[in-house]
């Protein structure tokens, strides 16, 4: 229906209309009765427990929501016991004003419910994300590359992963990518409003949040800073008003997650490969892909929105490398490189695009899985490692070589989207 249509139109829904309506609300409902029974027999979803439990300790119990008491609630959900002192220990780490973004599912006392109905809001942010990246991407992808894309997303290895564990990762991709959009669309104060909802899960978008900020400031966006100063205005005054002690047992969250996080490191990963090298190690390569980054984000900041959300890609790719802990549910949000990159070479590859698109969906899809089917067959920790570097090393490895493909090519997408 066009906008012509919607102005004329008098209140009454056709016949066609109201059996689109009916059966769109009857496979909702399927599928949440569908997630109810899976969140009942599943185990998982701890990160959602974490957060409900944490709001429903301050609305029924009065109780802290950032207490080693609901950690430790957390980690039988995680582990079926309590955490050992090297494993992570699932800590409330959320800003109040995130945590009261909780309650509505809070209510629900029946925890098998409220993650029923979080796995259905998480994938419907998945399959939005996916027309979200392709519009980013500026690319218009036949019927069926798109419903592989769709699939893809939804039942990839992170993703179910993310949806099993009912990670906020799939949020703060919708996130991201809902910025982008607002950017380019010159919706400055919405994407300051939501840039405050991006700005506390550092080890997913630390680099992201910090390019927005430098390009705003680049370019003189100003509403942009202005409309996140707002948002964390009234998001900060009414966390207080509601809870006024929560910063302390905060910040003391904070500083529990960076060190039982600590594990989950590059660090830790290279010192199972390079023993007595795990801060060089590390910290060299955190620093040569530092400089990197910040060399592309130079490049960018007046640059076309293509090269923008390039960067924007690369960002979320390196992230997880820079010291940060590495959670698998996080790869999500890696989403948007990888259609970024599809998109890239489907331009390029004219003959046999079609094919060559397929076997390289159909090869990120399998790989992860064959890394899982390893572990689970040798429990060899080079598998469980792969499984959390492979993603990040793949997505940065991919931008690079399509942006080496588009350089060499006759008129790269640079200057062809300047030119539109």
């Amino acid at each position: 229906m066009s906008f012509r249509d919607v102005r004329k139109f008098g209140g009454r829904l056709s016949g066609a209309e109201i059996r689109l309506l009916f059966l769109a609300a009857l496979g909702l409902a399927l599928l949440l009765v569908a997630n109810i029974a899976l969140a009942r027999t599943l185990p998982g979803g701890e990160w959602l427990y974490l957060r409900w439990s944490g709001a429903r300790a301050f609305l029924f119990e009065q109780a802290e929501p950032y207490s080693a008491a609901i950690a430790e609630k957390t980690q039988q959900i995680a582990y079926g016991r309590d955490a050992f002192s090297s494993e992570y220990g699932y800590a409330l780490n959320d800003p109040f004003y995130v945590v009261l973004l909780y309650v509505p599912l809070a209510l629900f006392s029946d925890f098998a419910l409220a993650r029923g109905i979080w796995m259905l809001l998480s994938e419907a942010a998945l399959t939005a994300s996916v027309f979200f990246s392709i519009r980013l991407s500026e690319w218009d992808p036949p019927r069926g590359m798109l419903i592989a894309l769709i699939v893809f997303v939804l039942f990839g290895y992170y993703s179910l992963l993310a949806l099993i564990s009912a990670s906020v990762s799939v949020f703060l991709l919708f996130i991201y990518l809902s910025i982008l959009l607002a950017i380019r669309s010159l919706n400055d104060e919405l994407a300051g409003g939501l840039l405050l909802l991006a700005a506390y899960q550092w080890e997913a978008g630390a680099l992201f949040f910090l390019f927005i900020v430098a390009a705003a400031v680049v370019n003189k966006r100003w509403r942009i800073l202005s409309g996140f100063g707002m948002a964390a205005l009234v998001a900060l005054s009414v966390s207080f008003l509601t809870y006024p002690g929560w910063g302390i047992p905060y910040l003391r969250a904070v500083l529990s997650d960076w060190y039982r996080g600590a594990g989950l490191t590059l660090g830790a990963y290279l010192s199972q490969w390079f023993f007595n090298a795990r801060f060089l190690a590390a910290s060299a390569l955190g620093l040569a892909l530092g400089v990197v980054v910040l060399l592309e984000w130079l490049g960018a900041f007046r640059s076309n929105f293509r090269r923008i959300t390039w960067a924007a890609s690369l960002s979320l790719a390196v992230a997880p490398l820079l010291g940060f802990a590495i959670f698998d549910s996080n790869h999500v949000v890696l989403t948007l490189p990888l259609i970024l990159t599809l998109s890239l070479a489907w331009e390029r590859w004219r003959q046999r695009r079609v094919l060559t698109s397929a076997l390289a969906l159909g090869l990120m899809f399998v790989a992860p899985y064959i890394f899982y089917a390893f572990c689970v067959a040798t429990s060899q920790r080079v598998y469980f490692d792969l499984l959390a570097l492979f993603p990040s090393v793949i997505s940065i490895i991919a931008l690079y070589w399509m942006r080496w493909l588009t350089v060499r090519a006759s008129q790269p997408w640079f200057e062809e989207a300047r030119s539109r």
